[in-house]
């Protein structure tokens, strides 16, 4: 075969070659049919491909070229062979077991009660439509947005965060989640240790886990996060890095009491140490007064803060926010610009217009009424119909209980036994860092459609319960 020979004669004779071999078997390598067939690398290329397109060849990247299995070469079904990704992704898989539903999609007729979200009939759906349509009517929201996000946005951020926070200590992130993911790789580095208060939020495990952090819990109780052995901790481990709720703990739904707030900034300091601030629950009061950030009474760059509209708005508002000082904002903006330049413009216009709206302040009332009312229902709904349940005294802001259950119930077989009965809770373990101190449920009071949802969806709970036997019991 001289020069002038097509990529079809090659595949011609590349056929008459493969009937030679068996399924498995490695082809020459490219250079190698350059060499016996006088051809050029294109033509070897598009040789390659035609035959790789009929089924009667896989490509490897890295490896080679293969002749296909006999299912492929005659058009079956079978699964392509992409065992050669295990060598090629080595060891950074992400750990997603404690996000991930392990019952998969609920059935219809299921009482949602597992969910981070509120329920539509809490969104605020006709004022988000007009903010949008307003923002898409801007002659520039198609334009390309500033790096660190609209300079107004991050002016309204600031102001709710309040102190001495400036618009150019805010970086407008797509939702709660992207800013974390932001903060953890910034921040540490892979297989350092990151002190987390147990339990906590499970999405906040996987982040830190997916950047290549190790997280290390830092036991809670009714005040909050403990002083003491968050010093030991520190002291111990090392890290440079804690992440922590101090406003309506997701799950425990706990506050950081007054004193321990300064107590946990002059620790994180002695330590030189940062403390990422997730404050999602800002908007989701009860009612009461809610305290001030961390972040507004930290003068030397000791706290990053994340924020998010999406809890108390909709799940596709994703539009966040970290507050921070110092180099490390200068790092995080670098993080963002490299992953995905900006957050898209119009809907960072149209949380613009929701939060300059006077429907916005009322919606965050009504939103807190209504949580309080369902917080108050449900507890009352746990306490008559889950016997054994034991709740610590209900939350002021958030948007669930933290139910302990009773001794010798494994958390894991009851959420699976009350999903039989059509009710979805969260299993508590879930949310540990390490092992569990005992055996908890999570359960939402803001997803179900209604006050009467609620109640019933304790009631298949207390049946799941039963069902288990003394056994469980």
């Amino acid at each position: 075969m001289n020069d002038s020979s097509t990529s079809g004669e090659l595949a011609d004779s590349l056929r008459t070659l493969l009937s030679r071999l068996s399924p498995g078997d490695r082809l020459p390598s490219s250079r190698e049919l350059i060499k016996e067939y006088r051809v050029g690398p294109a033509t070897v290329a598009r040789a390659i491909a035609a035959l790789a397109a009929e089924g009667a060849v896989v490509t490897r990247p890295g490896s080679g070229t293969y002749v296909a299995q006999p299912a492929r070469r005659h058009g079956g079904a079978a699964a392509p062979d992409t065992a050669w990704q295990t060598v090629a992704l080595t060891d950074r898989a992400v750990d997603t077991h404690l996000i991930a539903d392990p019952l998969g999609p609920p059935p219809a007729g299921t009482i949602t009660m597992d969910g981070g979200y509120a329920h539509r009939s809490l969104q605020p759906t006709r004022a988000l439509s007009a903010a949008l349509a307003r923002a898409a009517r801007r002659p520039d929201a198609w334009d390309r947005a500033p790096a660190g996000g609209l300079m107004a946005l991050r002016t309204v951020f600031a102001q709710v965060v309040g102190g001495s926070v400036a618009p150019e200590d805010v970086l407008v992130t797509a939702g709660g989640q992207s800013a974390l993911s932001i903060a953890f790789r910034a921040i540490a580095g892979p297989g350092s240790p990151v002190l987390v208060e147990s339990p906590t939020y499970p999405r906040a495990l996987a982040a830190a886990r997916a950047a290549g952090l190790r997280p290390v819990p830092v036991p809670l109780d009714a005040d909050g996060l403990r002083p003491d052995l968050l010093a030991d901790a520190f002291a111990m481990t090392g890290a440079r890095l804690l992440y922590c709720q101090p406003t309506y703990q997701n799950p425990t739904g706990t506050v950081l009491a007054p004193e321990r707030r300064r107590q946990v900034l002059d620790v994180a300091r002695a330590s030189g140490a940062f403390v990422i601030e997730d404050d999602f629950a800002r908007h989701l009061g009860h009612g009461g007064p809610v305290p001030r950030p961390l972040v507004a009474d930290d003068s030397d760059g000791t706290v990053v803060h994340v924020t998010s509209l999406t809890k108390p708005a909709a799940p596709s508002l994703r539009i966040g926010a970290l507050v921070a000082r110092g180099p490390v904002m200068e790092r995080m903006r670098a993080v963002r610009l490299v992953d995905d330049f900006f957050v898209t413009r119009p809907l960072q216009e149209a949380a613009l217009e929701m939060l300059s709206s006077p429907s916005w302040d009322r919606h965050i009332r009504s939103l807190g009424a209504a949580l309080r009312e369902r917080c108050a229902v449900l507890t009352a709904a746990i306490s008559q119909e889950v016997p054994g349940a034991a709740l610590a005294a209900p939350p002021t802001g958030g948007l669930h209980l933290w139910v302990r259950l009773p001794a010798g119930v494994d958390d894991t077989v009851l959420t699976s036994a009350a999903r039989q009965r059509g009710v979805a809770v969260s299993a508590g373990s879930r949310c540990f860092a390490t092992e569990p101190s005992a055996a908890h449920l999570r359960i939402g009071f803001a997803a179900t459609a209604d006050l009467a949802e609620l109640t019933e969806g304790a009631r298949r709970l207390g049946a799941a319960l039963a069902d288990l036997g003394p056994g469980q019991e």
